[in-house]
This record gives structure tokens, sequence and C-alpha cells, in this order.
């Protein structure tokens, strides 16, 4: 009743085993009955937050411990739930562009600890798979599991003297997450009924993103070529170890690799009894990580402590290659131009690129923005925000707070994902961690071509010798206004400017309000005294002014009382463009 057929993957072009058939279909049935039922309460309550009573009524404000509350139902909703909406909360735990900041907090406390099914469930799959018994596949195989997932669980065995890591997937495992994926695909038109389209965009590409990825973790085969390519990609490095796979033992629901000893690269403790220089290695990490997204296009997506371990002389080592993260040329030069932009802290060439991207909406107030980035950038370097600029600029969104204008496609979402995730790690390892100063050296030593290199190279030294420059000039002037405050002497003009022209237009309009209003009156006084023609008269011409009012009120569609921001590259296009018609 359950059949599987191969499907293309976006945007790699591989194909990955999905399951389908009247088994699917009808377990997907029953489970959309189960889980509609789990989430009536929140759906209840989320309802009348928008409309108090459902259908009509005023929105009602929700407290920080409602919502909290609220956030640890669903995280315990999501483990009920089983496999599949475990790794849907680990997802959302890291996009705060689509759930409120408490929800997120709760949901990172999701692990993907869970108790592994029993080896007499486990012995059949890896000898049906592998076409023999394990006594003759395996010179010795511990049935004890050394880890436990919630897709797939891993033994420690031994081929030919090599130890080996023998990567088994659940029993039944894709069937089960295959129809929870439909259930979710068919409620994501009622998720998204209502919502503002920052929101229903953001729910949607998160759909397809968490499709995609959970889809590829239990494709054991793409597992494999993810390892054979990100690992040809760093064979000339001593310092970096990735697991190779045992072809002759792997299928896409069997994975056989090469065993890897290392401890957890938290384990701050054991790293000091190894002398290992906690710093450097956080350095390395996140050159590697840079290599990975920047050059190389094909990156390890997951990199939480238990994925990441350290070896006695300082080897990096990488597990668990599943979640995995692919971008084109284009985004790669424009993550390029974003990290350059961090390095010369050019705020709006970092918005830049993430309008290139299409990850930032091009009509976005940058002034709001430009002051979003700016926080993101210090907590890169590592200094304390303080609680008054978190909360005036969630102020300034307090009204449409879905409507960040952040827009994060699938293949950024997983940037982020990895850039969350390891700033957690690399904050444990060295407190005074700073992504930008990374950052900087990178794009300057390795991040790119001589001529590129230098050029980013000569925009950090100006950058650097212009702020030096301003520094000094500022101070001779500071001290002079000071001078002038103290003689009472400071004078301090105010300068309103309304290049739009809007104050004309609201004294029009609230001048044409007044005549239409004062009509009904007028025309009450003329009816008693002259009679119904010379009141029908003024109320006639009442309700051209009211129509000439409304009609000061109409606009072409866009937003209002704003203009459109354009991108550096389109400014650069217009330019040329002038140029050459001065030629002509």
């Amino acid at each position: 009743m359950t059949a599987e057929e191969r499907v293309a993957d976006e945007p790699t072009g591989e194909t990955v085993s999905q399951p389908g058939g009247l088994g699917v279909r009808l377990r997907a049935l029953w489970r959309a009955l189960v889980i509609v039922w789990q989430f009536v309460p929140l759906l209840w309550q989320w309802g009348r937050d928008r409309k108090r009573f459902l259908l009509f009524g005023r929105s009602r404000s929700v407290a920080p411990e409602t919502r909290t509350r609220r956030a640890r139902y669903l995280k315990d909703t999501f483990v009920d739930l089983g496999p599949a909406f475990i790794k849907l909360g680990q997802m959302l735990s890291t996009r705060p562009d689509a759930l409120p900041r408490a929800y997120v907090d709760v949901l990172s406390e999701l692990q993907d600890n869970v108790p592994p099914d029993a080896w007499a469930t486990i012995e059949p799959v890896i000898e049906r798979e592998l076409g023999d018994d394990i006594d003759t596949l395996f010179e010795a195989f511990d049935t004890t599991a050394i880890s436990g997932a919630s897709l797939g669980q891993v033994y420690e065995a031994q081929i030919d003297g090599q130890r080996v890591a023998v990567k088994v997937l659940r029993p039944n495992i894709r069937t089960r997450v295959e129809s929870d994926l439909r259930v979710l695909s068919t409620l994501l038109p009622v998720l998204t009924y209502g919502a503002d389209p920052g929101q229903a965009f953001t729910l949607e590409n998160l759909t397809e993103e968490f499709a995609t990825t959970v889809r590829r973790e239990m494709d054991y085969g793409h597992e494999a070529r993810m390892l054979r390519e990100i690992g040809d990609n760093f064979a000339n490095d001593d310092d970096i170890a990735i697991p190779d796979v045992v072809g002759s033992h792997s299928t896409d629901r069997v994975l056989t690799m090469t065993y890897l000893d290392g401890v957890k690269i938290d384990d701050v403790e054991r790293l000091g009894e190894f002398g290992i220089d906690r710093p450097a290695l956080v350095r390395r990490l996140e050159e590697v990580y840079i290599q990975m997204i920047v050059e190389d296009g094909l990156f390890h997506a997951d990199p939480h402590p238990g994925n990441l371990a350290v070896q006695p002389d300082g080897t990096l080592v990488f597990y668990d290659f599943g979640m995995t993260g692919y971008l084109g040329p284009r985004t790669q030069d424009q993550l390029l131009e974003f990290y350059v932009g961090l390095a010369t802290d050019d705020v709006d060439r970092v918005m830049d690129a993430f309008v290139e991207m299409g990850a930032l909406d091009p009509m976005a107030d940058r002034d709001v923005m430009r002051e979003a980035f700016d926080i993101v950038i210090e907590q890169f370097r590592g200094e304390d925000i303080s609680e008054y600029r978190i909360e005036q600029l969630v102020g300034q969104f307090e009204t449409q707070l879905y409507e960040f204008p952040m827009r994060l496609p699938q293949d950024l979402a997983l940037v982020v994902r990895v850039t969350t995730v390891l700033e957690g790690v690399c904050r444990t390892l060295d407190p005074e961690f700073d992504f930008i100063e990374i950052i900087s050296e990178y794009v300057m030593e390795q991040g790119a071509g001589d001529d590129v290199r230098e050029q980013i190279k000569t925009e950090i030294q100006e950058a650097v010798t212009g702020s030096t420059r301003s520094a000094v000039r500022a101070a001779p002037k500071v001290e002079d206004a000071l001078d002038r405050v103290e003689r009472e002497e400071l004078l301090v003009k105010t300068v309103l400017e309304d290049s739009d022209g809007l104050s004309r237009v609201l004294a029009k309009r609230l001048l044409l309000g007044i005549v239409a209003s004062a009509g009904v009156p007028v025309s009450a006084y003329l009816y008693t005294v002259s009679g119904l023609q010379p009141a029908g008269l003024a109320l006639g011409g009442s309700a051209a002014v009211l129509g000439i009012l409304a009609w000061s009120f109409r606009r072409r569609r866009g937003p209002a009382l704003s203009t459109p921001q354009f991108t550096r590259h389109e400014m650069q296009q217009r330019q040329a463009t002038d140029a050459a018609d001065g030629d002509e």
C-alpha cells in the first residue's frame, strides 16, 4: 500500500526518496485529525488575539507570561506529535521572522534525543538493505545504540579491523514523516488565511524549506554524497576531519562511515585538559564555515555541539551531514558583498546585499532598518546592547510585528540558522568572540582573489583612516561647542522640511472638511428661513465640497508617504545610462 518514488531535489538536481501510495494518504488523513485536535486550543487563542470574538471585535494584547505559557504548550505538542514536529520545532527555534521571541526561546529547548528503537526492529532493516546477516557483514557489531535521534540511530561496528559508525534509518519513519508533511501542506492555507503578506510569505517558505530539509535527512544516499563532496573540499586541511563513507556497506537507509573519536566541542573542561587554545579553535571553526558558505557554496548546516568534536591535537571533527545547504554563485557573490559590508562597517552596503538576495524588502524604511542592522552588527562584535535600544526598535514595529521587512529565501534561511547556532557555540568557547573581526581578516586574506582582496583591503583602510580623521577633527569642534554652552552663546536652529508639500495638502483638506461640515447646519437654517430651494442648493454645495475632499484622498497603488529605496547596483545602472545619454 506504500510505494516510494525518487523525486528531484531543488536546487541540487539530485533525487531523494519520497513515499507515496494509499498508505501514506490514509495515514495523512488520520494524522490530520490528530494534529488539528492538538492545535485547537492554540488556534482558538491566536484567533481571539486578532478578534476578541473570532469574527468581530478588537484585537487584544497578550502578556509576556501568557505568550511563554503558550510557547511551552506548543513545545509539548511538538514532542507528542513525533519526529517530524520535533524537527519542525527545532527549525522554528532559529526563525525569529516567523514566531515571536518567546516562542523562539522556548522551542530552542527542543532536543533531538529520542530513545532508540529496539535492536530486534533495527537488525532486519540492516540485513535487508545490505543483503546479508550481521555476522557476515561485520567482524563485530555493538547492538547498543551510541546515539539516538528522531529519524535514525547510530551503532559502532568493525570492518576489516577498522572501527566504523553505522547509521540506520528508523523503520517506517519515511511514511510517518511524509504523512505529516502532507498534512502541513494541506493546513498551510488555513494558517496563512488572514495573515499579512509578510507572515504568509515566511510560513510558505518555511514549510517548503522544512519539507526539503527533512526529506534530505531521511535519504542517507544524499548524506553520503555530501560527506564525499565536502570531504573533498577539505582534503588538504590536516586540522579538519570528516568521516569517509564505506560504500560497500551503505544504501539510502543505512550509512556506514569511518569512526572518528573526539570530545564534544562545548566540553570546555576536557578541552582545557588537552591544552586547546579556545580562541584559536573558534577562529578556525568560523573560517571553515565561511569557506563552505562563500567559496564552496556547499555547507554543513547543523553545527550544534553534538555534531562538532575536537581531537586532542586540536583537529575539528564534523558529524551528521544530513542537513546541508547549497548556494548558487549569485548568492555566494552577494554574501561576500555582505561580509565586505560588515568588514568595512558599511551598513548601507549590508542592506543592499540583503535586497539583492531577496531577503529585505526594497521599500523598507532604511532609517529603521539601519538601526536594526547596527544592533545586529554590535551583537556580532560581542558588545552589550542596552535593553532600551531593543525596546525602542521593537516599538517601531509594534503595530506590524509580523511585517518586519525580512523575507528569508530557503537558501539564506539555512545560512541564518548556521550563523545563529554557531554563534552560541563560539560564545561558549570564547566569551570575547568577535565575528566581525574574523570576517574582516578572512575577506582580506582568503575570501577573494588578489584583485578583490586588494580592493577590500583598501576599503577597510580607508574606513579606518576616515574614522580616525573624523575623530581628530571632531575633538576641537566638540570643545568649542561646550565652551559656547558655558557662555550661553550656543544658538540652535531648527528647520522643518516638507519636500513633498504635505503640510499644504493637509491644510487644504482641513479647510474642505470645515466647509463640508458647515453645510448641514447652514442648510437647516436656510430651510427654516427661506424654504426648500435655497437649502437644497446649500446642501448640494456641501456635497460637492465633500466629494472634492474624498477625491483628494485618492492615491495610486503603493506605499503612502514613502519613496522607493533603490539598491546601489540600480543607482550605478542609472548613472551609467545618464552618462551614455550625455555622451550622445
